[in-house]
């Protein structure tokens, strides 16, 4: 081998460890786009956060309609993105085809759960954090009656409101809780309007505090509610700085510190199930300078005291994913 072919291999195998050391990781939101104020945005945040703090880049793609999925996973990674991250549950069928065609790309997908070599699934205890807020609503509410607004009406949102009302009938059992959803279709995470709508025809029949998880469509709830001199209780990210003094708390979901995590792990990001719960900060409910004059020291203490046992394990909230059941209505 000649020096000029032994240098310029070596400048090929430098190029190839750079190509390699580069590689950037992508975030994929979910249909309602980045600024939802909501899910998307949480996930949006924690990636700003990366950005922030090691200076790195990363890729990034918003969804405009269900037929890009697929579309979307193959081109990031061909594009040579790693870790890929994608926001909702809606990846999880096009990312179990996707995967295994792309064995050297790992793959992160926030909200359910997908089997898969080079995939890890992030999903939490949203059952946890809805407890502590029925609790909240409850103790809150002057009528006795509360009520619970979801997006898409499928088992995930489901898990919400079953975890609100197991907290609303811990702390009254006589309180009567109204349910509504938006839609069937993924249309419904992004109509404001309707949540507005929702919101109001609830508040008619004596709801006087309403949690929203509802994506985007929370918005026109939260919204609704403050209009109609009622309290709301924001979703996903902390909602409260929207009407200050009118939300009551928001139940968030920590999806920035899971985008967070999987850029910062890059390709060693591990595969396998990543459970986010109440003992790692994974979900709780939001308190700060604009609720803080709603929530009662009677109020503190009962949430204090389930947070301890939730987290200790001695009080179980039901999972309405183990059985698409819940023992309280």
């Amino acid at each position: 081998m000649t020096l000029m072919t032994r240098l310029a291999a070596g400048a090929a195998v430098l190029a190839l460890s750079a190509s390699v050391t580069a590689a950037e990781p992508a975030l994929i939101f979910d249909l309602g786009g980045k600024f939802d104020k909501s899910f998307n945005e949480a996930a949006h945040t924690g990636a700003q956060r990366w950005k922030q703090e090691t200076g790195g880049t990363y890729k990034e793609l918003e969804m405009q309609s269900e037929a890009q999925r697929e579309q979307a996973l193959r081109r990031l990674a061909e594009t040579g993105a790693n870790p890929v991250v994608m926001v909702g549950f809606a990846f999880g069928e096009v990312l179990g085809k996707v995967a295994p065609d792309y064995p050297g790309t790992r793959f992160v997908i926030i909200d359910t759960k997908v089997e898969g070599d080079n995939i890890q699934s992030a999903v939490f205890t949203e059952e946890q954090g809805s407890y502590l807020a029925g609790i909240m609503a409850a103790m809150a509410s002057k009528t006795g009656t509360v009520g619970f607004i979801g997006g898409m009406d499928i088992p995930l949102i489901h898990k919400f409101q079953c975890g609100y009302a197991q907290g609303v009938k811990a702390a009254n059992p006589d309180a009567k809780i109204l349910v509504n959803y938006t839609g069937t279709t993924p249309a419904a995470w992004n109509d404001p309007v309707k949540g507005g709508e929702l919101a109001r025809a609830q508040k008619a029949q004596g709801a006087d505090v309403i949690y929203a998880a509802a994506g985007a469509t929370g918005i026109g709830v939260l919204q609704a509610a403050a209009d109609e001199g009622i309290l709301s209780i924001g979703v996903d990210s902390n909602q409260n700085h929207l009407h200050p003094g009118k939300v009551l708390t928001s139940v968030v979901k920590r999806v920035d510190n899971s985008v967070q995590e999987a850029f910062k792990a890059g390709t060693d990001v591990q595969p396998g199930v990543k459970v986010m719960d109440l003992a790692s900060d994974g979900v709780g409910v939001a308190v700060d300078d604009n609720n803080r004059a709603l929530i009662t020291p009677e109020m503190t203490a009962a949430v204090e005291e389930a947070t301890a046992k939730i987290k200790s394990g001695e009080l179980k909230i039901h999972d309405y994913m183990t059985d698409n059941a819940c023992p309280v209505e």
